[in-house]
């Protein structure tokens, strides 16, 4: 956190930050009472775009703007920060830090930008922004163009100032030679001495260590002295509402020692569920080691060492959660996560970890987090709270469904090494047992899916959907749901609640429920009843235990316009016959 004094002794344009006096009256949140978009921009969210895409910075209320700058005072945000840190991210997606200080009982409010992500601009009013002189302009071509052109640098393979050989951990360079020389099958590796060991990593060039040998290799004392963010910290609470943690713990080792030491500690509170059934029978733990070791692996490579934050691990009795700074690397986002290969922000650490088989190849982590978890019947990861500035995986302990675990271990029971499901078949078996709409499906998967007999395909041509083999819902409570699917299409299900709803002119969910009984399930007739209102066949009225179902006049006009079009066929071949008997062809 900035003093009073340093902030005094800041000038604007060589030190990134903006004074306002804020006496007379706060600074415009979003300069919604201006008309003319360059007055507009001279606002606290103007400034904030402007100070990220200049690489991070500060926006100073409460100071004057003329050097050496003095504290006027300010009420800005007065018992209020939290919301307008909130506000700035939802309305930016930039993260700042709002902090008070105070100089004779006169408050000074800071907001602390941080710096966008290489090759991201930040836009006000989709206007990418720039401070010149005493105003914020668009950004020119020239700079905009450098930005979105940049390539993030590999900090992992930059040299680490003075650090020396004596600087790194026996341990962990012995841990590092055993991996090695097992991943490479070459036992004469051990015998490597550790200059030799560095130089075929690369760890070390012409004499010089890399930041990659300090996190890889470094004494504990020495990390926490040139690079502290480096450290993984364990928070332990007892309860997912709970805000203090009941203990925390940090790891401040070298990464070989970190990984198994971090591991061990997470699995003294780790439990398992007891899962039986006939042949199959295996315990499911509340967080599978695997997962955890490549969330790590990942927070590890992937994270941006310039930022000073450490890596946050919240562990709760059934919730781990895994938070590091940096957003995903160039090119990834939550829509493509699974699809597109990612360039690991430091390579060169995550070379390391491939060549000493900690991880089996740059850009599976993700896969194998996700498979892992679903064929354990749990939520998927969940990644929706990550974004330009940090990664925040959320992992659940749950089993959300048993019997798609037996599922999957007996369908891989029965396929080669070869044919073993992939991550993204997997996935798509997820979202088939979840009923998600055909259009969101990957076609090429579903067909390999189908191949292999792990699904089937139901419904006719316009209404298409898919369900999980016989195999799942024999491990299901409720055997008899497959051939419920089997009997019954979306035509007949309509036509029974159609005829239902012209008898009773009105129902409730649990009336479905009762006419569908043996032989579709409440989930079944639920996303049935879901389906036809979102087609407009139904219309929902009410919410909650309230809500009721009609017939949807839209459906009712469709109906009455087919009807006409019959009657107006029907009459014109009646027409059609009268003036063929009164007027009777010449040639008949």
């Amino acid at each position: 956190m900035i003093t009073i004094e340093k902030l005094k002794k800041l000038k604007e344009s060589e030190d990134k930050v903006e004074f306002k006096k804020g006496g007379g009256g706060n600074v415009s949140y979003n300069g919604a009472n201006k008309s003319i978009p360059k007055d507009r921009r001279r606002c606290i969210l103007g400034y904030v775009v402007a100070l990220c895409n200049e690489e991070g910075g500060y926006l100073v209320i409460g100071m004057t703007d003329n050097y050496p700058h003095e504290v006027t005072g300010t009420k800005q945000s007065l018992n209020s920060i939290g919301e307008l840190e909130s506000n700035i991210y939802r309305d930016t997606e930039i993260r700042p830090k709002i902090y008070e200080l105070y100089e004779n009982e006169k408050r000074v409010l800071v907001i602390e930008v941080p710096s966008r992500p290489v090759g991201k601009v930040f836009k006000f009013e989709d206007v990418p922004l720039m401070r010149v002189g005493e105003e914020l302009k668009p950004m020119s071509d020239e700079v905009y163009l450098k930005i979105i052109n940049e390539q993030e640098p590999d900090f992992s393979q930059q040299f680490c100032e003075d650090l020396t050989i004596h600087d790194l951990d026996e341990e962990a360079i012995t841990i590092l030679k055993d991996k090695y020389s097992l991943k490479q099958n070459n036992p004469n590796f051990k015998t490597l001495s550790s200059e030799q060991l560095l130089s075929d990593l690369e760890l070390s060039k012409k004499g010089k260590l890399t930041n990659a040998a300090l996190i890889l290799l470094g004494k504990k004392e020495v990390l926490n002295e040139k690079l502290p963010q480096a450290a993984v910290m364990l928070e332990y609470r007892n309860s997912e509402s709970q805000i203090p943690f009941d203990n925390r713990i940090e790891f401040s080792e070298p990464f070989f020692i970190l990984i198994d030491t971090l591991w061990n500690t997470i699995n003294l509170r780790n439990g398992s569920f007891p899962i039986q059934d006939g042949a199959y029978i295996f315990n499911i733990p509340f967080f599978n080691e695997e997962v955890i070791r490549e969330s790590v692996n990942n927070a590890v490579t992937h994270r941006d060492y310039k930022k000073s934050s450490e890596i946050v691990i919240k562990q709760f009795p059934q919730r781990l959660d895994i938070i590091n700074a940096g957003g995903f690397p160039l090119g990834v986002n939550l829509s493509n996560l699974l699809k597109t290969p990612s360039t690991p922000r430091n390579r060169l650490l995550a070379d390391v970890l491939q060549k000493t088989g900690i991880v089996e190849r740059s850009g599976q982590g993700v896969d194998k987090i996700y498979y892992n978890t679903l064929i354990e019947g749990k939520a998927e990861p969940d990644y929706s709270k990550s974004d330009n500035f940090q990664v925040n995986l959320k992992l659940s302990a749950i089993i959300e469904d048993r019997a798609f675990a037996l599922f999957i271990v007996s369908v891989q029971d029965d396929l080669s090494e070869t044919e073993r499901l992939s991550v993204l078949e997997v996935l798509t078996l997820n979202m088939i047992k979840k009923n998600v709409s055909k259009k969101d499906l990957d076609a090429e998967v579903v067909a390999k899916l189908l191949e292999k007999k792990i699904i089937e395909k139901r419904g006719k041509t316009n209404a298409i959907y898919y369900i999980l083999s016989k195999d799942y819902y024999d491990f299901t409570d409720e055997k008899a749901k497959y051939y419920n699917l089997q009997e019954l299409d979306e035509e007949q299900v309509f036509n029974i609640i159609y005829k239902f709803l012209l008898k009773e002119g009105k129902a409730k969910m649990k009336d479905f429920v009762g006419l569908f009984e043996d032989k579709l399930s409440r989930k079944q007739v639920r996303f049935r009843i879901e389906k036809f209102v979102t087609n407009e066949f139904l219309k929902k009225e009410g919410e909650g235990s309230l809500s009721t179902y009609i017939i949807s006049n839209e459906y009712l006009n469709k109906i009455e316009v087919i009807a006409e079009a019959v009657t107006k066929t029907i009459n014109d071949l009646e027409i059609k016959n009268e003036m063929a008997k009164k007027w009777p062809r010449k040639d008949q």
